[in-house]
């Protein structure tokens, strides 16, 4: 069995997890489990158990990257969580390009849904505001203070993170 077969198991989770994101604004942990256990089968079939080692380290490292984003509220749990998983389907020198291509395809969905809803001033002078307030006060915040405000303007992450497998996989990077 190669990488493909589990690839595509991947792409379907992915799938999965856009409906919940998307519908619910949230991605069911038995979800990001489902995930995990085939990243770790992956592993196992096509390695070794330093393959799983392997995978569970670059987990553990994307998450703890990407875990002060979460702390001030700017990624959502299950967005963090999802990488984590994600990240061991890819080789070691490709997770940051992973990371990259899906953050510009979020960006791209952020640009695109600004200009429709033209609103686009709006939240740059929200995002220039908090950066301000965190330059003069020397701490970290939350960056959404209203929940209605980040429901309004957050960008779910499980499109971009399923866009970022396919270019991968496609040749693309």
């Amino acid at each position: 069995m190669d990488k493909s077969f589990f690839v595509l198991l991947l792409c379907i989770f992915l799938c999965i997890a856009c409906y919940y994101d998307y519908k619910f604004c949230r991605i069911p942990n038995w979800l990001i489990l489902m995930v995990f256990g085939l990243g770790t089968c992956m592993s196992l079939v096509t390695g070794s158990a330093g393959e799983v080692l392997g995978y569970l380290t670059a987990g553990f490292l994307l998450v703890i990257l990407l875990y002060p984003l979460f702390r001030i509220g700017t990624l959502g749990g299950g967005d963090v969580k999802l990488y984590g998983v994600c990240c061991g389907f890819f080789p070691k020198d490709k997770i940051l390009s992973f990371l990259f291509f899906s953050l510009l395809v979020a960006a791209l969905f952020s640009l695109i849904r600004f200009i429709r809803k033209a609103d686009l001033k709006e939240r740059l002078s929200y995002l220039f505001s908090y950066v301000k307030g965190v330059a003069d006060s020397g701490e970290w915040t939350f960056y959404w203070t209203d929940l209605q405000e980040k429901q309004r303007a957050g960008i779910c992450l499980a499109g971009p993170i399923l866009i970022s497998v396919l270019l991968f996989w496609g040749g693309l990077y």
